[in-house]
Parts: C-alpha cells; structure tokens; sequence
C-alpha cells in the first residue's frame, strides 16, 4: 500500500510543505509549522442554533449608543495615551524591551487604582509575590487594595480573579502563562493565542479591564502570533534607552482613543515618573554660542519637542572620512552631506562629520533636515547660530526647502520656549538660507565683539 504522505502547514500564515520545518518559510516564525492532520480535528458538521430573543439579531436603527466611559488611572501621561483612561472591559497589551520598565509602571497604575478605592489583581508570572512587594515598597506603590499572586497557571489565574472580584486585572506576561486546554510550553504560539484568548473573554463577560505585559522579540515586533495585537483592544508600546532615564508609552492600536499620542516618562531611583512638559530635556544648558548646534522642533504624536542637534567637523588625512551618528538617521545625514556639497558649495570630501542629538532623543522625521545641514555649515564655518533659531524643514535633493507637517504648532512651540525666529520652507532654497542666515550671524557676532572691545 501506498504510504500517506502528511502535509504540513503554519498556524500563522497557512503556508504548506512536505515536511516538518522549525521555521515558516513565509512569515519566518519559529515553532508554527504544525502537521495539517493535527490541525484539523475530527470532522463534525456544524447545525444551526436556535437564538433566543434576548440574543436575536436587530436593526442597526434600534441599537442603543452607550458612550464609553473612561476612568482615570491616576498618571495623567498614560490617560493621555489611552485616550482619557481605562475603559471598562478593555483589553491592553503593553509591550516593550527587557528592563526598559513596563512591570514599574503597570505596577504604579495598579497602587493609584488601589488608592482610587479599586480593587486590583497583580498576577506576576515571572515574579515572586516577595519580589514584587519589594519592588513596590522602593517605589511607594504599597495599598492594601492591592493583592499580588504569582501564577503561571491559566485556571488558577481564573481562580483568583474568582477569589479576589478585582475591578482591575494586570498579567505580567501573558508569554509566561500556560494553559492546559493546549499543548505545547509556555510562549508558544499556541499557549499565547489560547491564554489570550481566555481572558479577553473574561474581560468582555465581566466588564473587567485587563492589562497584559507583552515581550518583544530581537527586531522590536512583539513575540507570540500576529492574533494577539488583532485580539486585543489597546496595544501600547514602552520605548526607551537603557542609558538614558527618559521613557516614551506610544499607543500603535487604540479602538477607544487616538494614536498619535505619547506619554513621557522618567526612570529615578524611587520608581518611575511623569514628565508633563519635556520641552527642556533635550537642549543644552549652556549659555555662550557654540558653533555646530542647531535647534529643531519634531512632533512625537501630538506633542511639539524642541531638539538640540549638534556637529562636529574635523580635517583627516585618513582615505575613508568618517560619518559617525547618534540619534539620526546615518544614510539621511549622508544625503543631506552630498545635497549641502553639490547645492550650497559646502566640502565635506576630507572631514570627518559627528552628528549627534541632545538627551538621547531620536530624530526619525524629515522635518529635522534643516537643522541639522545648518549644524553642520556653522561646525564647518565655526559660526554660531543665534540662541533664538530654531529650524525645521525637509530638504530635497534639488535642494529646495519642503513644507512639513504641524507647522503652525512647530512654531507656537518654538515662540513659546523663547525662540524668537524660526526658519522653514518660506524662507527658501537651502543655498539661500546658508547665505543670509551666516552672513547675519556672521554679523551679529562682529557687533558683540565690538560692543565687547
């Protein structure tokens, strides 16, 4: 007899091979090439049930709009990324890199619900419930409203909720939770879509809000099946650099509230804290007119940042120069080094150039082109640039200046932080705006010496 050959497919995306393979050759994850026969199940044919009239179906007319209903969380800077607060019933998934803070904050968010007079479940999955309470006794985040449990077990989790009736769940991480309804270990794609699953349900049945910490894979994207953002109703992401103490929460998914918000965030020694207006974090404190500095104001969702970009242009002998970036794109600098060389008349051929940011702040938006190829004529002329210029547009490769985004906003920012002149696309060409704008500072700085002698 022939023998049967078995096909196998990914759980993920549905592509099919003829043998096992740890990888899905489409979507490239690991462990969701399953056997298609496993997959499948006993083949039953499904009957139609009978609805009861509590459940039948009704004219789109005749539904009731209820508005929805935040309750704050008691950290402005994480309502303001919800969209106003909690939402009863919500599901939110907070991801985030190893150590970058997520259990801190949530942990902050359920010690102001506790104080607000909630009772809130902390299911910790990867902690003690003694670690947890010693993390909460450094940051102040002790309530007797709050009860801790450390779980891996799905059921018991259900158990608990069961046992304490919280009106707030956390689970620290829905990655480290099994539940014997699948197979498979913990984190698979399996046990992630089922554990999930389950308790969204419990969400939606309880009206209950749950909070669910989310890892992340090596390339950012968060680890478990691509169902679990589509599943969940608010999927927020906890940015930061482990060198620096400031924190960015940015909502990618948000069925109750806008996208384009962020909440800022400080890391202390006593836990973590909110940053209302971040307007000054990323500028220099000095005072004197160093030349190779430049001010732009880049939108982080709604918000209106100014930035301090800084250049260094050195001389070398050395064949390659080099080009060295933080917080900027490498190949945006290289290009605007070629548009300013061909455009403005500006060598960069044998100098290494240093383009950095001020606070650890990255700049991803074409707005920011300006200030930095004024940076880097004024490192190049060692001229300074006045303290009151601020700058922002993108710059083409034809060199003109193009019109960007939140205009209006960038410059009420820019007025209000004291920075009485802003130079954008009305001012013209880039070859243009080197010449007038070093010609005045060339000038200015010739009357400060002469008022000085």
């Amino acid at each position: 007899m022939a023998k049967t050959q078995s096909n196998f497919r990914c759980t993920e995306c549905g592509w099919t091979s003829i043998k096992w393979v740890g990888r899905c050759g489409e979507c490239q994850r690991w462990g969701t090439v399953l056997d298609a026969a496993d997959q499948a199940g006993p083949s039953r044919a499904l009957r139609p049930v009978s609805i009861p009239d509590a459940r039948a179906a009704q004219s789109i007319m005749d539904v009731a709009v209820d508005t929805v209903s935040h309750w704050p969380s008691g950290i402005a800077e994480f309502d303001r990324v919800l969209g106003g607060g909690i939402v009863p019933g919500a599901a939110i998934l907070l991801s985030g890199e190893p150590g970058v803070g997520k259990s801190t904050l949530l942990l902050e968010v359920a010690s102001r619900a506790a104080g607000a007079g909630a009772r809130v479940l902390y299911v910790s999955a990867e902690e003690s419930v003694a670690q947890v309470r010693l993390r909460a006794q450094r940051t102040g985040a002790m309530h007797p409203a709050l009860f801790l449990a450390a779980e891996t077990d799905l059921a018991t989790i259900l158990g608990q909720i069961d046992s304490v009736q919280p009106s707030l769940v956390i689970v620290d991480s829905v990655q480290t939770v099994s539940s014997s309804l699948s197979d498979g270990l913990a984190g698979q794609p399996s046990q992630v879509r089922e554990v999930a699953a389950t308790l969204i349900r419990v969400a939606k049945d309880r009206n209950l809000p749950v909070l669910l910490v989310g890892h992340v894979t090596k390339d950012g994207s968060i680890a478990g099946p691509r169902l679990l953002e589509h599943l969940v109703d608010v999927v927020c992401q906890f940015e930061g650099d482990r060198h620096t103490a400031l924190r960015f929460v940015r909502a990618l998914k948000n069925r109750f509230g806008p996208t384009d918000e962020v909440g800022c965030f400080e890391m202390t020694g006593d836990g973590i804290a909110e940053v209302a207006d971040p307007s000054g974090l990323f500028l220099s404190r000095g005072t004197q007119q160093v030349s190779g500095t430049c001010v732009t104001v880049a939108m982080e969702g709604r918000r209106a940042l100014p930035v301090e970009v800084q250049a260094l242009v050195v001389d070398t002998k050395a064949p390659q120069p080099r080009r060295v970036t933080n917080g900027v794109d490498a190949s945006r600098v290289a290009m605007l080094l070629a548009v300013l060389e061909r455009r403005a008349g500006v060598k960069f051929g044998e100098r290494d150039v240093y383009v950095s940011t001020v606070g650890g702040v990255k700049l991803t938006e074409p707005a920011a082109d300006l200030a930095i190829a004024l940076a880097l004529v004024s490192a190049v002329r060692e001229t300074a640039l006045p303290h009151t210029l601020a700058a922002f547009g993108e710059i083409s490769l034809a060199g003109e200046i193009r019109a960007v985004s939140a205009a209006r906003q960038r410059s009420a920012e820019a007025r209000r932080l004291g920075f009485t002149r802003t130079v954008d696309s009305d001012a013209g060409s880039l070859h243009a705006i080197v010449t007038v704008e070093f010609a005045a500072a060339r000038n200015d700085r010739e009357r400060e010496l002469d008022a000085a002698f």
